[in-house]
């Protein structure tokens, strides 16, 4: 792991600030369930960290079904609008561990975060969970061309905060977003576990596992 200060920090949303994983697979699973096949908890696995229309096209490749290409925006559409309505009931006492803490310390600390989230709701449950004020930057997924493992969005993340890539510190749950994080050139923290993130520079359970120490505009990670 890098010692050197880093001057920006950069989140990932979905399984690092918040769980909406369940959401997700249950929207998923109604139109699995609709498309008349089954779909798993481990199914939902692949579908971490990927694009909205990518998941929809692994999830037709689990069920062996073909649709046509005009069909897939409106089957993603329709995912989107029943994972809405379940994230009706989300607020702040959905925040994972040490989440609140560690963006409120970056914050005090001076350190300029961003929100670099696939998800185009993520502005949404921000809001919900009353954390959108905590963020200096928030990367419009609709705006980026290529997902995650490609290193677009953080890339994006780290001008909108203005600062080199290089000094910049990912925390991500997902492959796909560690390893755009390294594309990026920037250090990625994994949130998880060590055989599901192998690839990533630090691991951590949850955020109230790390030691932000914040001095002069830099950040300096540790485990505790």
């Amino acid at each position: 792991m890098q010692q050197t200060p880093f001057r920006a920090a950069i989140f990932d949303l979905d399984g690092v600030l918040v769980d909406t994983a369940k959401y997700h697979y249950r929207a998923w699973k109604r139109l699995a369930d609709q498309l008349g096949f089954d779909f798993s908890e481990h199914d939902n696995e692949r579908l971490k960290g990927v694009s909205r229309m990518r998941s929809l096209e692994i999830l037709l490749e689990i069920g062996n079904v073909t649709v046509l290409e005009s069909e897939k925006p409106v089957l993603a559409d329709r995912k989107n609008r029943w994972y809405v309505e379940l994230l009706g009931t989300l607020d702040p006492s959905a925040l994972l561990p040490g989440a609140l803490a560690c963006l409120g310390a970056l914050g005090d600390g001076g350190i300029p975060v961003a929100l670099a989230s696939a998800s185009k709701n993520a502005g949404m449950v921000i809001e919900k969970l009353k954390i959108a004020p905590l963020f200096r930057y928030v990367v419009d997924a609709a705006t980026i061309a290529n997902a995650k493992p490609s290193p677009d969005i953080f890339l994006d993340a780290a001008r909108g905060l203005g600062v080199d890539p290089q000094s910049a510190v990912v925390f991500e749950d997902a492959p796909a977003g560690i390893d755009a994080a390294h594309a990026a050139g920037m250090i990625a923290v994994g949130i998880g576990t060590a055989e599901a993130l192998p690839a990533a520079d630090m691991i951590a359970a949850d955020l109230s596992r790390l030691d932000f120490r914040c001095a002069g505009g830099t950040l300096v990670l540790g485990l505790l």
